[in-house]
This record gives structure tokens, C-alpha cells and sequence, in this order.
């Protein structure tokens, strides 16, 4: 603030101090509350189709998820864990109902608007039966820059259940950009690559929209995946056709 008292009357100098602190009264009482150290959230959602990477998990059905989150804001440092119903497993011959992630990392400010998002995620499918496992890790790392999102994503493990695909890789690119009204605009497209499994290879895209309503979030998406060779065994359905996902969600 430009405090200017030279040449100022007494009485001048007197009204522009009251003004000054009555000014800086109103901004400490409109500052937001100051971030605690550690921070906890839990989350649930109920989706009618749970795709991942665009391909369907749940043979086109809906999924119940939920998760919780942690936090260390001083540092960056986080740690997580998400669930959700799925059904590929039981398709594939196994016997697994869940997928459990569990991951960790850290975020940082990069300077120049810019930020950044490393770490690892491991996905556990429980007695899951499969041979190569679905058990899949994979290191990640993003850097982002306003609504936009560049992530590449590195699997060190075989890529759920593909034999020999160890060192598999997904880039994608995203952008959450607010459009009207707290109406949030998704975009995304995203590039896997299956190691020494290329004909599973693809591209996938998705196009929506997300709008928080303060009781829940709701978003609606298309999303597709440019492949014809992820089918359901069951039922022979494309798990890769375009689709409409409804999902509610909430943050607690």
C-alpha cells in the first residue's frame, strides 16, 4: 500500500490512519483461514459406467467408489487409497470384485505459473487368479500449467495381466477449464501403449462437463477408446464404444 502522509494536515494525517485501519481490518477479516499442516478427505461416488483409459471395467454397468486422501501441505507430500466395484476380473477368469488402489507422491510449485505432480499408484486386485497378475504399479509424473495437464504414466510391473508387458506407458494431456457459472469443461485425450502386446494399444478421448452443487458433484462425459479388440468375454459388448458417463460424487 502506498501510505501517502507527506504534506498531509494533522487532521488529514488523523482521517487517512482510521481509514487505513479500518481497510485492514475488512481484509483480515475476509482473508481466508491459513491451510493446516495435515489435511484428510474422504470421497464416494456412484457412476454408471466406470472407464478407465476409456475401456469399461464394468462391462458398461454402473460402479459404487470411494476413497480417502492425505495431505501435508508444508511439503507437498500425499497419500491415498480408492476403491471400486468392477467386473473384468470375473470376464478374465478370475475371481477379483474390487479394484484397490493405493498411491502416494508429492506436488510443488515449479515457479512461472507452473507445477508439477510425481509418484506411484499401485492398482491390487484381491485373489485376483490371473496369470500374469492384474496387479499392476506404475510411476507417474505431470506438470501443469493453469487448467492445463501434460501426465505420462510408466508401468514397472507386467500391465494388468498383459504376459511380458512390463515397461508399458499411457500419455495423456487434459484440460479443466471453467466455462459458466461454476460449470467446469473436461477435455482429455490420452495414448496407451501395451508392451509387446501392440495390437491392445489405443487412444482414447473424452469430452464433458462438471458442476459442483454443493450437496454433490455431478459430471457428464462421452468417452471412447479407438480399438475394437477389448471385448467382454461375457457378453461380447465393446468395452471401447462411445458412451455417456453419468457420475455423483461427493468430497467430505
Amino acid at each position: 500500500m502506498n501510505y501517502m502522509t507527506k504534506h498531509l494536515t494533522l487532521a488529514a494525517a488523523i482521517t487517512l490512519a482510521m481509514a487505513t485501519l479500518g481497510a485492514g481490518a475488512a481484509r483480515a477479516e475476509d482473508a481466508p483461514a491459513a491451510k493446516p499442516d495435515n489435511e484428510v478427505s474422504f470421497n464416494a461416488a456412484l457412476t454408471t459406467d466406470y472407464r478407465y483409459r476409456g475401456i469399461s471395467q464394468t462391462r458398461l454397468k454402473p460402479a459404487l467408489q470411494g476413497g480417502a486422501d492425505w495431505t501435508h501441505n508444508p511439503s507437498g507430500f500425499y497419500a491415498g487409497t480408492w476403491l471400486s466395484t468392477i467386473k473384468w476380473i470375473d470376464d478374465a477368469g478370475g475371481d477379483a470384485k474390487v479394484e484397490w488402489d493405493v498411491y502416494g507422491g508429492k506436488r510443488g510449485d515449479l515457479g512461472g505459473g507452473f507445477s508439477y505432480d510425481v509418484g506411484g499408484l499401485y492398482y491390487f486386485y484381491p485373489s485376483n487368479d490371473l496369470h500374469p497378475s492384474a496387479n499392476t504399479f506404475e510411476l507417474y509424473g505431470a506438470v501443469s500449467y493453469g487448467p492445463a495437464t501434460l501426465k505420462y504414466s510408466h508401468s514397472t510391473t507386467n500391465l494388468f495381466g498383459f504376459a511380458d508387458s512390463k515397461n508399458s506407458g499411457y500419455f495423456d494431456a487434459s484440460v479443466n477449464q471453467e466455462i459458466q457459472d461454476g460449470y467446469i469443461l473436461n477435455l482429455h485425450v490420452g495414448r496407451q501403449n501395451v508392451k509387446n502386446n501392440s495390437a491392445f494399444s489405443y487412444t482414447d478421448w473424452k469430452v464433458g462437463v462438471t458442476k459442483d452443487y454443493g450437496v454433490v458433484t455431478v459430471s457428464l462425459a462421452a468417452v471412447k477408446a479407438t480399438t475394437d479388440v477389448y471385448t467382454s468375454p461375457r457378453n461380447g459388448k465393446d468395452l471401447a464404444k462411445m458412451g455417456a458417463v453419468l457420475t455423483v460424487s461427493k468430497i467430505f
